[in-house]
């Protein structure tokens, strides 16, 4: 029996109807009240995957300035190999729900990722996110879908960069991210300087006003693609390896389903020559790249897939071709 018909059953054992009136009016008017407690309560019981069906969106986080995982081109649309993933993510719920699902970029600072996940304001947050077991409390990571590292973007021949060397040294860094944490650990007398963004930590080294930049490895090669005087900075050092994945509210495992076996079926199809997928990773860091991998970290990323995908069962062959997902729905993008 349910509980709310429990409560008023329990109002009939009353033999004066006077007072059997009064007891109902009590539960009915306890009800009323508890109306706006109930009601969020029920609103929140919805999982993603049953929001995207009702909506028919995928609403998704990525950024706007992490070349070349996810970043904004020169007519301000959000592309790169992330938002390629977003895409197949939603191409794969097209499929699996039977409708047209439309994939709504939505471009986040890195200190609103998880807030926004937890608000419900973002279903999923795909950029060049790294996985921290602090992170791991609050919301669910999908696999691994690249990796990358914690170096210093410094001025040419500043100087040596070991751990030790930082000390005393001002770091900029941004606030919550794997970044600050690896230079904290690795020095903890380095000064670290919080900036918002990625472009405030550029122009605080510019300017002097640091002595380093520490962000992801990829992401400080892509910016010195897109100045005028790269031979004026290096990227040094290594002070973590950090694996790239997407990140999802908890308790939502049909969703997080969905998203791997796109991941999955991604990394498979690419390692065994199939197109689309080999297309999208060469696209942003083949040879030909914007960024292109070198031999060490390309060899690095092809063999963190390959233990990805061998803890998965293999995807069949007839899944791995884009005509199973096809067609597939158009981007909606907002700021």
């Amino acid at each position: 029996m349910k509980p709310f018909k429990k409560i008023l059953n329990m109002t009939t054992y009353h033999r004066d109807p006077r007072r059997r009136s009064l007891s109902q009016t009590f539960v009915l008017v306890s009800l009323t009240l508890l109306g706006p407690v109930i009601g969020p309560q029920l609103a929140s019981a919805e999982t993603v995957l049953e929001k995207v069906a009702r909506t028919g969106t995928l609403t998704a986080g990525t950024s706007q300035e992490a070349l070349p995982f996810a970043f904004a081109n020169d007519q301000g649309e959000l592309q790169g190999y992330s938002v390629d993933m977003l895409k197949l993510i939603q191409a794969q719920l097209t499929k699996e729900l039977g409708k047209k699902v439309e994939l709504k970029l939505i471009a986040l600072n890195p200190q609103d990722r998880i807030p926004k996940i937890i608000a419900g304001e973002v279903d999923l947050v795909c950029d060049a996110s790294s996985y921290t077991w602090e992170r791991d409390k609050q919301i669910d990571f999908s696999v691994s879908y690249g990796i990358t590292g914690t170096r210093l973007l410094v001025k040419k021949d500043s100087g040596e960069w070991e751990p030790a060397t930082l000390a005393n040294k001002r770091i900029a860094a941004i606030a919550t991210t794997t970044n600050e944490l690896a230079i904290r650990r690795a020095q903890p007398q380095a000064q670290i300087v919080i900036v918002k963004d990625h472009a405030e930590g550029y122009e605080a080294l510019k300017q002097g006003t640091v002595d380093a930049f520490a962000a992801d490895d990829i992401l400080l090669e892509g910016w010195l693609q897109t100045i005028d005087n790269p031979g004026d900075f290096e990227v040094v050092g290594y002070f973590s390896k950090e694996g790239i994945a997407c990140m999802m509210p908890e308790n939502n495992s049909p969703f997080v389903y969905q998203v791997n076996y796109s991941l999955v079926r991604f990394m498979q199809g690419y390692l065994q020559g199939k197109e689309p997928y080999v297309t999208i990773f060469e696209r942003w860091f083949g040879s030909q790249a914007k960024i292109p991998l070198t031999q060490d970290l390309r060899a690095l990323v092809l063999e963190t897939m390959q233990l990805v995908i061998d803890f998965k069962e293999e995807i069949p062959e007839s899944e791995l071709s884009i005509q199973s997902l096809k067609p597939l729905p158009h981007v909606s993008e907002t700021d």
